[in-house]
């Protein structure tokens, strides 16, 4: 038997981050009750987007076009590419504003336990993309967890083998912080990659 219209809305709206059964139950509601234009609009959006966005040829990252804008652009710098697990972990890098070069988004990162090795990340096609002749470093801003750790280790090791030249994203005490709230770990990796001061 098919599940009824609510059922199967609830279900749908289950499948977003963060999003249980209540909560999916309390949206399904909602936007029959209070918002019908906007539940309409809203898948319009979902189905469009489905339609139109795809992965970009040199970074990975969601596009409409082959090569997304960011790649297209002559104002980066493509001796540069930073390497970040997501597309929102590369818009909190151009937040920064503290970089200009070009980026490679894994769309995950190596989990075991969830069946995710290199394989499934595609590694070869950032090789090829860090071996294109232009890239001089490869910056790996991957989260600081057990996965985005053995995914920096793995593309490290890869690279490395290739001569190419890899950094990482350096951790520590946040702008603003105060040491008192900061956890041990944090202040322990803070110290351990401390750096000279300039007069």
């Amino acid at each position: 038997m098919n599940p009824s219209g609510l059922e199967a809305l609830i279900e749908a709206l289950r499948c977003l981050p963060g999003i249980g059964p209540k909560s999916a139950q309390r949206i399904a509601y909602h936007l029959l009750q209070h918002d019908r234009s906007g539940a309409l609009r809203l898948g319009d959006a979902v189905q469009h987007a489905l339609q139109t966005i795809r992965h970009c040829q040199r970074c990975n990252t969601f596009t409409e076009a082959e090569v997304c804008e960011r790649c297209a652009s002559p104002r980066r710098d493509p001796s540069l590419l930073c390497v970040v697990e997501t597309p929102v972990d590369l818009n909190m890098m151009e937040q920064t504003r503290a970089y200009q070069g070009l980026y490679y988004v894994l769309m995950g990162r190596i989990s075991p336990l969830d069946g995710i090795g290199p394989k499934e990340l595609g590694l070869e096609q950032l090789m090829a993309r860090a071996l294109d002749g232009v890239v001089k470093e490869v910056i790996l801003a991957t989260n600081y967890t057990n996965e985005g750790e053995a995914t920096a280790h793995y593309v490290t090791a890869m690279l490395k083998s290739k001569g190419i030249t890899v950094t990482r994203i350096a951790r520590g005490v946040p702008v603003g912080g105060e040491l008192e709230y900061v956890d041990s770990g944090t202040l322990a990796q803070a110290l351990r990659e401390r750096k000279s001061c300039s007069a």
